[in-house]
């Protein structure tokens, strides 16, 4: 982990801050950190924010940006936030690519709230060869730029390519990981067989269960799965966000309850 990572306390009881997306309820962001935090249901919420281009955005605004703040404050929040998922970084390492300027515009727009990370997917054509490498260096540089601190820049591992696709990239810049538990297990990793290379370099977790899909409840996930991560987790320990990636209100709540389980059964089985 950064030198730069500041860890908070987490009102859980535990090393790392449980997180839940800005999707809990179906409402926009605004109505879902107004309800979480007056409900002390987190402690750190992730802002999913999307950019169509000539369509539909979430993007918030200046006042909105500054309630946010305000609740943060108030409530002991703290925020990571997921860049556009049609960010293709690496498709083009030139300053002019669109994901580079809907980059920009995102981490402009949420520098006031101090974000713990910007999440981000790394994909593109020609994955792991040498000339995707060079292109998302050069890209990646860029965004280093306007983010100041490159540990704060989180890349994701996606269900969609090789774990170790991202290795080339992390051996070269000093950004950080963002862990995707629920993406191992959706391909069939064992994430045990990960976690003790990636947990230095990761600022992240993603949690979330694998059902008929991925991005469902924690409480799908057998205890005999779910322990040995949150024993690695709470063993090391593990310091950074943890977020709940689910976004139905019941599959958040149902998630949380999991992970809490989880906790106390890997501290009786210690004490």
């Amino acid at each position: 982990m950064s030198a730069a990572f500041e860890p908070m306390v987490s009102r859980f009881g535990t090393p790392f801050r449980v997180g839940s997306t800005s999707y809990v309820y179906p409402a926009d962001i605004l109505p879902n950190v107004e309800r979480l935090a007056a409900d002390g249901d987190v402690d750190d919420i992730e802002l999913i924010l999307f950019e169509v281009d000539e369509g539909a955005t979430n993007l918030p605004d200046s006042p909105t940006i500054a309630r946010l703040s305000a609740l943060a404050a108030r409530h002991g929040l703290s925020y990571s936030v997921h860049l556009p998922l049609d960010l293709a970084l690496a498709a083009d390492g030139s300053a002019q690519h669109q994901s580079l300027f809907k980059a920009e515009r995102v981490i402009r727009l949420t520098e006031p709230l101090a974000p713990s990370a910007y999440v981000f997917h790394l994909d593109g054509q020609g994955v792991e060869t040498p000339q995707w490498v060079d292109r998302a260096l050069r890209a990646l540089e860029v965004v280093i730029g306007w983010v100041g601190e490159p540990s704060l820049l989180a890349v994701e591992n996606l269900e969609t390519w090789s774990p170790h696709y991202l290795d080339p990239i992390l051996a070269r810049l000093p950004i950080s990981r963002t862990t995707d538990i629920g993406h191992l297990w959706k391909t069939g990793v064992e994430p045990l067989s990960l976690l003790e290379a990636w947990l230095p370099r990761t600022r992240a977790i993603h949690l979330h269960g694998v059902g008929e899909r991925d991005h469902k409840s924690l409480a799908l996930m057998p205890p005999d799965q779910l322990d040995p991560v949150i024993a690695a987790l709470l063993r090391l320990p593990y310091r950074g966000v943890l977020t709940l990636e689910v976004f139905e209100t019941a599959d958040f709540f149902s998630s949380r309850a999991a992970l809490l389980e989880s906790v106390a059964r890997v501290r009786a089985w210690a004490s």
